[in-house]
């Protein structure tokens, strides 16, 4: 099958598992593809199509199906003016909020802005007028992965255009879809596409085994539905996932509602740093980080359905439970857009699901035990291994001093990471800030002295040194300015320590002179930068402390106004920290 025609054939049977019956087409050759789709589906009894010449006409048309029925109604037109003609019918969808869905066929990357016939600027087209927008790009490779993408696509579009993920109401939306030569299906394939009839099972171009959407969105952010199931879809063990969350007082809610309901929570150290409780004790965020990437541990504990709460923006093995085979993945998600990067998610809940305690499951307290027993028994190992002037070792040392009332504001590179491998779940649970909107280093000192101001306990901030170097005129407060209580701790490894982690810190990569120059230079980035100097120059306090000891002295005193505390850390320890916690797995 030919790219162009796996992309139209996946689209149109998502729109149909979605609940689509009637679809408007007005001709013309960029959405062929689209219309060979179409007019299968129709022979197949799938749904009901109509052509018109004149788009403005169908526009309308499909309006009037859609404002009737309730139902999401698609129009598809080739590029070019034929989607302008569209612009009436949806503002008239986006002020009525009827879900009208524009699918409009577009040229491939490569043509655009070349002066190629038919070809403008489709993405963006109606501005404001619509509630979601996308620009899918012409189809490479066609597997389940491609197909994967395509179908959460069409799943985000149905659910902005109804209003089940937007507490303003559904509206009108836009799909571009780029498609590539040749248009027409290729002869050997029938004469036409094949829909809903993929691959033996799951998979995202043969779509889900049940028949029903990729991805089901249960509810409108902040409004109850209902509880989720506490045996889920697959009547075994489930595992929630705690992410960013927008205000603490959710993470809070999140932890106890995962309490009620019997299951593990594996926590990134956001919102606030879970402690004691049934479910987030001694070692669990230990267990994130280590048993969730050790197969042997893994076999055991892996669960059967996964429900992520909030936006997950820290580890690889994290990610990678959601994509286990068979894996039944649920998100709980306070805002419109939930997130879902892999494209596994089978179903969305509104943060709302979080005031429903469900039901306690099956057999929950021999599986939370296997999840603490795994964290617990981690615990000694991770703790020998990352004591002393370590990046695990400071932030150890900064969250032992917090108080439920203290705030901690975090960098964006080692510090959460960091954060989380040395947090046992003992000590306070003081609330957590972080930028994870897109996790970049800008303006981190600024940020923490903007929480400082506005906070009445104590603040304290946690960074690496180039993050604090990138910020260092948030240092700058005019003598007629409120000055904060604010301590910031610098991990001082005079470079970009985390890329030492990744695979660019990899030694086949350092194995000639020239290549480790060149890593270092690229990746390490040394500065040299005197910071007593720098934060004299700005008239700030700055101590330099060789020990944790020393820290969780220096942190026990009484800021006084705003003080830089420095850590030094060897940058060229990190790896080996890494590979000998990585060891304690297996």
């Amino acid at each position: 099958m030919h790219p162009s025609t796996a992309l139209a054939t996946v689209l149109v049977d998502e729109l149909v598992r979605g609940g689509v019956r009637e679809a408007v087409l007005a001709p013309g050759s960029r959405s062929a593809p689209l219309a060979y789709a179409l007019e299968a589906a129709e022979r197949a009894g799938r749904l009901r199509l109509h052509v018109r010449v004149d788009e403005r006409s169908a526009g309308f048309l499909a309006l009037g199906m859609a404002r009737a029925t309730g139902l999401p109604v698609p129009v598809v037109t080739t590029s070019g003016t034929a989607v302008t003609n569209l612009h009436p019918a949806v503002l008239e969808a986006h002020h009525a909020g009827v879900p009208l869905v524009v699918v409009s066929a577009d040229r491939p990357a490569e043509l655009r802005g070349t002066g190629a016939n038919q070809t403008t600027v489709q993405p963006g087209l109606f501005g404001r007028a619509v509630r979601w927008e996308t620009d899918l790009p012409a189809p490479g490779a066609v597997d389940d992965a491609a197909g994967a993408f395509w179908r959460t696509t069409v799943c985000r579009a149905l659910a902005a255009a109804t209003g089940r993920t937007d507490p303003y109401g559904g509206g009108p939306v836009h799909i571009d879809v780029a498609f590539r030569d040749p248009l027409a299906p290729d002869p050997a394939d029938g004469g036409g596409p094949a829909l809903g009839r993929g691959p033996a099972g799951p998979g995202g171009l043969g779509g889900r085994e049940d028949g029903g959407p990729w991805t089901r969105a249960e509810a409108v952010p902040g409004v109850a539905g209902r509880p989720v199931d506490p045996d889920g879809d697959t009547g075994g063990r489930t595992l929630v996932l705690l992410g960013d969350l927008p205000e603490p007082a959710l993470t809070r809610r999140a932890l106890l509602w995962a309490e009620d309901a019997g299951w593990p929570v594996l926590a990134e150290p956001f919102g606030v740093l879970p402690v004691g409780g049934t479910v987030v004790p001694h070692g669990v965020l230990l267990a994130a980080r280590l048993a969730a990437g050790d197969p042997e541990l893994e076999a055991r504990l892996a669960p059967d359905r996964v429900v992520v709460v909030g936006r997950l923006t820290l580890f690889r093995e994290l990610g990678a439970l959601l994509r286990r085979p068979g894996t039944v993945v649920e998100q709980v998600s306070p805002a419109a857009a939930w997130t879902d990067p892999s494209h596994v998610v089978h179903r969305v809940h509104g943060a709302g699901v979080l005031g429903v305690p469900p039901a306690r499951a099956k057999g929950w307290q021999d599986w939370v035990d296997a999840w603490v027993g795994a964290g617990r028994a981690l615990t000694p190992g991770v703790r020998q291994a990352t004591q002393g002037a370590t990046g695990p070792g400071v932030a150890a040392a900064v969250a032992a001093v917090l108080g439920e009332d203290d705030v901690l504001v975090l960098g964006s590179s080692n510090a959460p990471r960091d954060l989380a491998l040395a947090h046992d779940g003992t000590g306070s649970a003081a609330r957590v800030v972080a930028s994870r909107g897109l996790a970049g280093i800008d303006g981190t000192v600024s940020t923490a002295v903007g929480v400082a101001l506005t906070t009445s306990g104590r603040t304290v901030a946690l960074m690496g040194d180039l993050t604090f170097l990138h910020d260092t005129n948030g240092l700058l407060i005019g003598p007629a300015e409120p000055v904060p209580d604010l301590t910031v701790v610098v991990v001082d490894d005079d470079g970009g320590g985390i890329f030492s982690t990744l695979e660019y810190g990899e030694p086949a990569r350092s194995a000639t002179a020239e290549a480790v120059a060149a890593t270092e230079r690229i990746f390490g980035t040394p500065h040299g930068t005197d910071l007593a100097a720098l934060c004299a120059a700005h008239g700030v306090d700055h101590r330099r402390v060789g020990t944790t000891e020393e820290l969780a002295r220096a942190l026990a005193e009484p800021a006084g106004g705003l003080r830089v505390l420095v850590v030094p850390v060897d940058r060229s320890t990190h790896r080996a920290l890494r590979d000998r916690v990585r060891a304690l797995r297996g």
